[in-house]
């Protein structure tokens, strides 16, 4: 649209933002001290502003009108007027552009400029000076959306919490440099609909892909500056509007076609949100929407210098959720991905910061009340990042009922002890069967804790067992960015290296790990391609790096494959065994008809754990039992659950241990060798079986699990030795099983 517009009717004060109803578009901006609002109309390049048009009407602070002229495709933005008084927190600047809160499509990025600031660059006043500069020409533009969409019989997988294996992806540098991608999708949402990355998480086994985040986002200046940029995209700059980025055809329904698909195969997708902190940074920031719009209302301030923003995310300020206006933001955002959108759930970034109604963090607080009784928001899956840098932030297991969390806990134990630390075998007991320790208490069931050994945040998978120390030069922050407290080991070698022996250990500790987190219960989350070998070259901080040291490398050796393989098998049998993915917790006493609890813990000798045991500072091995037949559980259909046992056997110990198997259930017990992290692919396949009471050697740094062996499956074997001495186990041959025993 070019012309003019000729009509302007008073409009309505709801919905907020940009609404096209058929006939024409309603516009609706909140702002509480907004002396007049103006609506700028562009061209369809977005390049020149052709009219202003003065928002006749407020209602309930909020400025509205209708354009019966306008429609799909319009280009627009805001400008504010109002009082520039920082000091009483104010920053009205009708030069600055601003993109509206609610626009569901933002086309165009930021030409940063100095004229994006409501002060001037270099001034002595610095943020209390005051700048004339039009920011319009280098400012993104909003764009009105026909949200028709053909969704088919679109309907959401609903995968139960205790089902669901989480894995976490970035929209591009997952198929960046995939080659059976065609190039021109390559690291768009078209691209995750293409059928190698369909087939590929489809025969992984994963049941979720957790998005990282996908609203707009801003490139900071001073990383444009350095040729870098927010790769992870933790820099919103509008909650509502997927990146534009990411699409290939420029267009909201490319997102939705990758949700329709997904859901098609039985994959849910749950977006990464970040609603703890703008783009807009802090009191020196730029002025690009809620700033200029009303920063009074939007940020948090400081109470008795409101100059300055309060800060609990280390990004420079936090939207104030005390404000009713606010809180509805957040709200009606999240609604628009369930119901326009069709996503099935959201991770919340730094989410302790949502807590803090006033200062304090608060589980009842509003947003959570107001979510716990939404008949939406209630029913996706949630999950907080319980922790961000203010006072109190560190907030693992404390989230509402109805909430999962990242198990920040579960990560260090797990960490911890296949580094090889001694005395954490009981907190490495509670972090397999749940962390009950942490939500039990609650009323919240083993799904509540989101496992992962590693995120996008941190060293890869193979950066873990690769490097002692960050290497983030790449930064350019002098490697004084990123964690230092990794629980990392290089098993020898800081880096790559040549040394067999150093790089078969690596490839045994990245078993360990993935072994140990699928075999946990609770809800496992795996980070996009560590099941192949990902490394970013020692970069535990990689936000600013959209290059090879984060893109998804697809060219895999012989080892990627071979850890693949292993992976699948994993999901495979986590999949068919429901005692790994128990829906409540274990009790620890005896199965009514059974003669057996349904968990045992056990000492190398081969018997249930004393309480002094629990604590020996040396201890590094330790083995339960698991009895998967008589669970006292249904499926969803009512139905009883049972499967099998299960021996779990763990030895971080830099020597080999003969581990007892025990007599549990009945004299002549045999067990069959389903998977050991010390052997090979083939090795690991040649199921061999093993009776009680003889010593099965588990070897240095590895994991075993076997699965008791059903009468009828050892008819014809032939025992070869009682194998009671220390170290002699005792090996029957048999013929192959036929995959994951039933």
């Amino acid at each position: 649209m070019t012309k003019m517009i000729s009509a302007v009717w008073p409009g309505k004060p709801y919905p907020l933002g940009a609404t096209w109803d058929g006939q024409g578009v309603n516009f609706a901006l909140f702002s509480e001290h907004a002396e007049k609002v103006e609506l700028c109309i562009f061209d369809p390049t977005g390049r020149r502003e052709i009219q202003r048009i003065e928002m006749p009407e407020q209602t309930d602070m909020v400025w509205h009108c209708y354009l019966p002229e306008a429609r799909p495709g319009f280009l627009y933005g805001y400008r504010v007027h109002g009082p520039y008084a920082p000091e009483q927190g104010h920053r009205f600047n009708p030069n600055k552009l601003l993109i509206d809160p609610y626009a569901k499509d933002i086309q165009g990025s930021i030409r940063w400029s100095d004229a994006m600031f409501g002060y001037r660059i270099g001034s002595r006043r610095e943020d209390l000076s005051f700048d004339r500069r039009d920011s319009g020409p280098g400012m993104p533009k909003c764009r009105v959306v026909e949200t028709a969409f053909s969704w088919g019989d679109d309907r959401p997988p609903n995968t139960p919490w205790h089902d669901t294996i989480i894995y976490e992806l970035h929209a591009k540098g997952f198929t960046w440099l995939h080659p059976e991608v065609p190039p021109q999708l390559r690291g768009t949402y078209a691209g995750l609909t293409s059928a190698p990355v369909v087939n590929y998480l489809k025969r992984l086994g994963v049941t979720a892909i957790e998005l990282l985040p996908i609203h707009s986002f801003v490139d900071d200046r001073w990383l444009v500056e350095k040729g870098l940029h927010n790769y992870w995209g933790y820099n919103s700059l509008n909650f509502f509007a997927p990146e534009n980025r990411y699409s290939y055809s420029k267009d909201i329904s490319e997102f939705k076609t990758m949700v329709r698909t997904m859901h098609a195969n039985g994959i849910e997708v749950i977006l990464d949100v970040v609603y703890n902190h703008t783009a807009e940074g802090n009191h020196m920031g730029p002025t690009l929407s809620f700033r200029g719009i009303d920063n009074a209302s939007y940020y948090r301030l400081v109470p008795d210098n409101p100059r300055y923003n309060m800060d609990y995310t280390g990004t420079g300020n936090t939207p104030d959720i005390g404000n009713p206006r606010v809180l509805q933001l957040i709200m009606d955002s999240l609604r628009y991905w369930v119901l326009e959108m069709h996503v099935d759930g959201f991770r919340f970034d730094l989410a302790s910061t949502l807590a803090r109604q006033y200062h304090n963090v608060d589980r009842m607080a509003a947003f959570f009340t107001l979510i716990h009784q939404d008949p939406v928001l209630s029913q996706v899956k949630l999950i907080a990042e319980p922790w961000d840098v203010g006072e109190g932030g560190y907030q693992v297991g404390n989230f509402p009922v109805g909430w999962s969390e990242w198990n920040g806990k579960y990560r260090d134990a797990v960490r911890a002890y296949w580094k090889g630390e001694g005395g954490l075998i009981g907190e490495l007991a509670y972090r397999l069967t749940g962390s009950s320790d942490l939500y039990e208490h609650s009323g919240r069931r083993p799904y509540a804790s989101i496992n992962f050994i590693t995120a996008h945040d941190g060293f890869t998978l193979q950066d873990l067992v690769s490097y002692n120390e960050k290497h983030n030069e790449a930064n350019d922050e002098g490697n004084c960015d990123g964690d230092n407290y990794n629980q990392s080991w290089n098993c020898g070698v800081e880096g790559p290296t040549d040394d067999p022996a150093i790089n078969r250990l690596r490839a045994q500790q990245k078993r360990n790990f993935l072994a140990t987190l699928l075999l946990s219960q609770g809800v496992p989350m795996i980070t996009a391609g560590d099941e192949i070998g990902r490394t970013q070259q020692g970069n535990n901080n990689a936000y600013c790096q959209d290059n090879e040291i984060s893109w998804v490398n697809w060219d895999l050796c012989a080892e990627d494959e071979s850890l693949l393989n292993f992976v699948q098998r994993l999901i495979q049998l986590r999949k068919t065994h429901p005692v790994f993915h128990r829906r409540n917790f274990f009790q620890g006493r005896m199965i009514k008809g059974a003669g057996v609890k349904d968990i045992i813990w056990l000492n190398p000798a081969g018997q249930e754990m004393s309480d002094e045991e629990w604590n020996l500072s040396f201890a590094r091995s330790l083995g339960v039992f698991l009895a998967g037949k008589h669970m006292h559980e249904s499926d969803r259909w009512g139905q009883q659950v049972s499967k099998g046992n299960f021996l779990l056997l763990l030895n971080a110990h830099h020597e080999e241990i003969p581990f007892c198997i025990p007599t549990l259930t009945q004299p002549g017990d045999r067990w069959s060798l389903l998977l050991d992290t010390s052997l090979s692919e083939a090795e690991s396949q040649d199921n061999r079986v093993y009776e009680a009471s003889s010593n099965y050697p588990l070897q240095a740094r590895s994991l075993a699990l076997l699965m008791q062996v059903e009468a009828a499956q050892t008819t014809g074997i032939t025992v070869t030795g009682t194998g009671t001495e220390a170290g002699t186990p005792t090996l029957i041959e048999e013929r192959p099983l036929a995959g994951i025993p039933e």
